[in-house]
C-alpha cells in the first residue's frame, strides 16, 4: 500500500478493579469536555469574582453556545484544615459566597459546576497549604455531590508516602493508578454523574488505565507559556492517540490561546492540534474581568466552528502522526472524521511564511472532491494528488476533505485523458522509485474477446505488453514509477477502462540483528512479544555510534523506507526547559547526505513499571532517502547531529523495511 501510518506494538491494559466499569458507560464526555479553568492565567489565586465574571463572559461571548460550559476553579480555593466533620470546605475570604453558591450561579447560567482536589495529603500550589483528599475520598466525593457539582479534576502532588509526600515525585514508589481508583470508585456511589478528569501528568502511562476509571487523563506534563512546548506534547501524544474515543480523552493540558503567548499562526497550530487529536478544549485565558478581556483574534480562534466540530465529532477518533520531514521542519497529523470526511493538518514548525504540498496518499487518499482550508477561509474543488497552499510561519494548514477517493485509486474520468484507443492517466504517485508497483486495470465492461494491451509509463519510458482474456475485467502487471506525483501511465487497448489502482512493492525488511555496530552502539534482546518485529534492538547511538548494513536495489534513485524505532525518553523535570519527547536518528545511503528525523515517543507502558519500562514499545515512521543505486548499497542507521539537541542519544533501532 502507498500509505505509511505510524504502526505500534499492541498494548495489554490492566484494570486492577474489576467492579469499575469504563466510564464511556455513563453517558459523559461522549465528545471531549469543553470549559474552562482557572490556572493558566490566575495560576492559584482565583476568587470568586474572577470565576463569575469569566463565567459570565462564557455566555456573552457566545463560547457557551458552542459547548464551553465546564467552569473549573483550580488551585486556591480551599483551607489547610477540614471543617470537624473532616469535610472540605472553601476560603472564605477568596469565596464569601460559597462553593454551593457557586454552583448554583453557573448552573443559573446554563453552565456546569467543575471543582479541582487532589489525590495527596496537599493540592498542588501549596504552601499556604491546602488540604488534599488522600485517605478522605469517600467523604469529599460525597461533598461534591452534595454542591452538586459536575466535573472533577484531580491533581497528584504530595501524594506518595513512601517518600515523605513530596510536592513533585516524577519517580514514585508505586502507580499513581490506585489512588485514583479510590476517588473514581467514590464518586460511582454518589448519586449523581460527576465528570472525572484524571490529572496524572503520564508519570505511569495513564492510557492504560485510565479510562476505566476517568473521561480524560492527562497525558503528561504542564503546558508552559512557550511556543516549544506544543512540540513536546504533541510527541508525547503520539504513541496514545488510539486511545481516544467517547468517555475516554487524553488530555494534551489546558489551552494558552488568549493568554498573549503565542503569535496568532501559532495559536491556531495549537488550537487545531489539540482538536484533531480530541484533547479536552478548555480556556486558560482571562475572558473578562476588571483589568483583562480577551483580544477579538484569540476568541475568533476559541470560536472557529469548524476546528470546534473536528474536536467534538461524534465519530470520535483521533487524528495521528503520518509523516515528519525534520529538516525541512514540516510534518502531517490526519485522522477521520464523521461522514466519510478525512481531516489533515500541515505544521510549519519554521518561523517564516512558505508554501507546504500535502500529498494525499500521506493520509491515505488520492483524490478529493472538496478541500477546505479553515484558517485561509478558502475552498478547493477537484483536488487530485497533492494539495499546496501558503502557510504562515508555526502556522498550520488545517483542512477538511469531502466526497474522497482512496489511496492508490484512479478513476478514469479523474485522471485519464483518452485519444481513441489510448488513455493516459496523469498525478501518479509513487512513494519510492521502484519497478515493481502494479497497475490493475479495472474495465468498464468485460472484453469481448481476447486481446493484447500495451501500459506504459514515462520511468524509464517502458511499455509492456498485456494479455486480456476475454470476459476478463480485470488484469494486472509491474510497471516502474518514479518517486513523487509527476508519473503517467498510458493505455492502449479498445476495452473502455474504468479506473487503475496503482499498489506499492512490500519491500523487504532488514532487521536491527542484520546490521554490523561501531562506537557506542549495542545490540539486547527484548523480552517475548517485544521490540516488534524482531525482537531485539540496537541501543546506545551516541553521535558517533552506527548500525551498518549492505543492502541490494534493483533500481537506482530515492527510496522511501519504513524505520522501526523506540524512544521513550520522557519529558518530566525538563518539560520546563527544553524536554521535548523526542531523539534523533538519521538514515545515511552511499555516502549522501543524512536524512534526519526526530522521532516523538513510542513507549505504551510505564516508564517505571510497565514490561521493557517502556523501552520495548516500537513505532514507525518513513522517510524518503536518495542516493541508491542499483546493486549493492551501503545504509548506515546513526544519530549524526545528536549532540546538538537535548538527549545526545539517538532513539533505539529495530529495524527498516525498505520499498524497492
Amino acid at each position: 500500500m502507498l500509505l505509511h501510518l505510524l504502526a505500534y506494538a499492541a498494548l495489554s491494559s490492566v484494570v486492577t478493579a474489576a467492579s469499575l466499569q469504563p466510564r464511556l458507560q455513563d453517558g459523559l464526555a461522549l465528545t471531549p469536555q469543553m470549559g474552562w479553568n482557572t490556572y493558566n492565567h490566575y495560576s492559584c489565586s482565583p476568587n470568586e469574582t474572577i470565576v463569575r465574571s469569566n463565567a459570565q463572559a462564557l455566555v456573552d461571548l457566545g463560547l457557551s453556545s458552542l459547548g464551553y460550559r465546564y467552569v473549573t476553579t483550580d488551585c486556591g480555593w480551599t483551607v489547610a484544615d477540614r471543617l470537624p466533620d473532616g469535610s472540605l470546605t472553601w476560603n472564605e475570604t477568596l469565596f464569601p459566597q460559597g462553593f454551593p453558591a457557586m454552583g448554583d450561579f453557573l448552573h443559573d447560567l446554563g453552565l456546569l459546576f467543575g471543582v479541582y482536589q487532589d489525590s495527596g495529603i496537599l493540592l498542588c500550589g501549596s504552601p499556604p497549604n491546602e488540604t488534599g483528599s488522600l485517605y478522605h475520598e469517600a467523604q469529599d466525593a460525597r461533598t461534591f455531590a452534595s454542591w452538586n457539582v459536575d466535573s472533577l479534576k484531580y491533581d497528584n502532588c504530595y501524594s506518595d508516602a513512601a517518600t515523605n509526600y513530596p510536592n513533585v515525585n516524577y519517580a514514585p514508589s508505586t502507580s499513581p493508578e490506585p489512588r485514583f481508583a479510590n476517588m473514581s470508585h467514590a464518586l460511582l456511589q454518589q448519586n449523581r454523574t460527576i465528570l472525572f478528569q484524571i490529572c496524572e501528568w503520564g508519570i505511569s502511562f495513564p492510557a492504560g488505565w485510565a479510562p476505566a476509571l476517568g473521561h480524560s487523563w492527562r497525558i503528561g506534563n504542564d503546558i508552559i507559556p512557550a511556543w516549544r512546548t506544543i512540540f513536546r506534547i504533541i510527541n508525547q501524544a503520539a504513541p496514545q492517540t488510539d486511545f481516544a474515543g467517547p468517555g475516554q480523552w487524553p488530555d494534551l493540558d489546558m489551552l494558552e490561546v488568549g493568554n498573549n503567548i503565542f503569535s496568532l499562526p501559532e495559536e491556531q497550530t495549537h488550537f487545531s492540534l489539540w482538536a484533531i487529536l480530541k484533547s479536552p478544549l478548555i480556556i486558560g485565558a482571562a475572558l473578562k474581568d476588571e483589568l483583562t478581556a480577551i483580544n477579538d483574534a484569540s476568541l475568533a480562534v476559541l470560536k472557529q466552528k469548524d476546528v470546534v466540530a473536528f474536536n467534538q465529532d461524534a465519530l470520535g477518533k483521533s487524528a495521528s502522526l503520518r509523516r515528519r520531514w525534520t529538516e525541512e521542519g514540516y510534518e502531517v497529523w490526519s485522522g477521520p472524521l464523521s461522514n466519510g470526511r478525512t481531516v489533515a493538518a500541515v505544521i510549519n514548525w519554521r518561523n517564516e511564511s512558505r508554501d507546504l504540498t500535502l500529498d494525499l496518499p500521506d493520509i491515505g487518499l488520492q483524490h478529493a472532491g472538496t478541500v477546505k482550508n479553515i484558517w485561509d477561509g478558502t475552498t478547493a474543488q477537484n483536488v487530485v494528488t497533492s494539495y499546496t497552499a501558503t502557510v504562515a510561519g508555526h502556522g498550520t494548514m488545517l483542512l477538511e476533505l469531502q466526497n474522497t477517493t482512496a489511496v492508490g485509486v484512479y478513476p478514469r474520468d479523474v485522471f485519464g485523458e483518452s485519444s481513441g484507443q489510448t488513455t493516459t492517466f496523469e498525478n501518479i504517485y509513487a512513494v519510492t522509485t521502484s519497478a515493481k508497483y502494479t497497475v490493475s486495470v479495472y474495465f468498464s465492461q468485460p472484453a469481448s474477446s481476447a486481446e493484447t494491451i500495451s501500459i506504459g509509463s514515462n520511468a524509464n519510458q517502458s511499455i509492456i505488453s498485456v494479455q486480456v482474456p476475454a470476459s476478463s475485467t480485470l488484469v494486472s502487471a509491474n510497471i516502474p514509477l518514479t518517486a513523487g506525483s509527476s508519473n503517467t501511465v498510458t493505455i492502449n487497448t479498445s476495452i473502455p477502462i474504468d479506473a487503475i489502482h496503482i499498489t506499492a512493492p512490500n519491500g523487504t525488511y532488514y532487521p536491527c540483528t542484520n546490521f554490523t555496530l561501531a562506537g557506542s552502539t549495542t545490540l539486547t534482546t527484548c523480552g517475548s512479544g517485544y521490540c516488534q518485529p524482531v525482537g531485539s534492538k540496537i541501543g546506545y547511538i551516541s553521535p558517533s555510534g552506527t548500525a551498518k548494513a549492505t543492502i541490494s536495489a534493483t533500481t537506482s534513485g530515492s527510496k522511501y523506507l519504513e524505520i522501526d524505532w523506540i524512544n521513550n525518553e520522557i519529558a518530566f523535570d525538563s518539560s520546563w526547559g527544553w524536554g521535548s519527547n523526542s531523539r534523533n536518528l538519521t538514515v545515511t545511503v552511499n555516502s549522501e547526505e543524512p536524512v534526519r528525523i526526530e522521532v516523538p515517543l513510542s513507549g505504551r507502558h510505564s516508564e517505571l513499571f510497565g514490561p521493557g519500562l517502556g523501552w520495548w514499545d516500537t513505532a514507525t515512521l518513513g522517510l524518503l532517502t536518495s542516493g541508491w543505486k542499483e546493486g549493492l548499497n551501503e545504509v548506515i542507521v546513526g544519530n549524526v547531529g545528536g549532540d546538538e539537541g537535548f538527549q545526545s542519544y539517538g532513539a533505539d533501532f529495530v529495524g527498516i523495511r525498505v520499498l524497492d
